[in-house]
């Protein structure tokens, strides 16, 4: 942990996204909460950097939100698009706080051209070591699982030994950090097939707050809430 402030900061904290569609119907303005939920990803990713956090991960999009109707989608890979050729194209935050930007999930599903940006943001900044965002998309931790098996078990047969151990299952993670602390917003209080290993001892803290008003307030007051718990995995 890394002390900011007196403010004791997660190793890795993870957001999932939740809200956008919600706000947008309280307000009345149609898919525009998803341009409004990627603004405020920007500034909560700089916020989550300030205060010093090395591994952030926001659940973008789910293996199962690629079944939602196509006019949506379609603003949601324009909004993914939008954001990653401003970071092309400058000096970012990224290069300011040297992190490692990373896409994780089946990108197979993805249009081309998106995965394309996607490759340029993660060779730009694959030099960066100490930290890392992890963005995923077309993500699902059963998914995830399931590719991590497959890998195990065709080293397994090459080698002629079938044998499975935690560390197999850990070093072919797509995200291979543990999480300590996980943010859901919008009010739903589940996990959503979202870093169901990685997750697995982590504190889980659920907020009302649609994620375009989620506020550096809370993100704060989640932080403080995650120093309080009490975390003896277990023992």
């Amino acid at each position: 942990m890394l002390k900011t402030n007196k403010l004791q900061v997660p190793n890795h904290i993870a957001f999932v996204l939740d809200g956008n569609r919600r706000w947008a119907q309280k307000h009345r303005l149609n898919l525009f909460g998803h341009r409004q939920g990627g603004k405020r990803f920007e500034e909560v990713m700089n916020w989550c950097l300030e205060l010093g956090v090395p591994h952030i991960s926001a659940y973008v999009l789910s293996t199962e939100n690629l079944e939602r109707p196509k006019d949506e989608l379609q603003e949601i890979f324009s909004i993914m698009s939008d954001f990653l050729k401003k970071f092309e194209k400058k000096q970012s935050v990224f290069e300011k706080y040297e992190v490692k930007v990373r896409f994780v999930g089946n990108l197979n599903k993805l249009p081309p051209e998106l995965v394309k940006l996607m490759g340029k943001i993660m060779q730009k900044t694959a030099k960066y070591q100490q930290k890392a965002l992890n963005i995923l998309v077309a993500y699902g931790s059963k998914f995830e699982l399931t590719e991590v098996m497959k890998k195990i078990a065709e080293k397994a047969i090459k080698a002629g030994k079938i044998e499975i151990t935690q560390k197999d299952i850990e070093q072919n993670l797509l995200v291979p950090i543990p999480v300590d602390l996980v943010i859901r917003t919008g009010g739903m209080s589940r996990l959503s097939n979202f870093l169901l290993w990685q997750a697995a001892y982590a504190e889980i803290y659920f907020t009302k707050t649609l994620w375009p008003d989620f506020s550096k307030k809370e993100l704060i007051k989640a932080i403080e809430w995650y120093n309080s718990a009490r975390k003896n995995f277990g023992k």
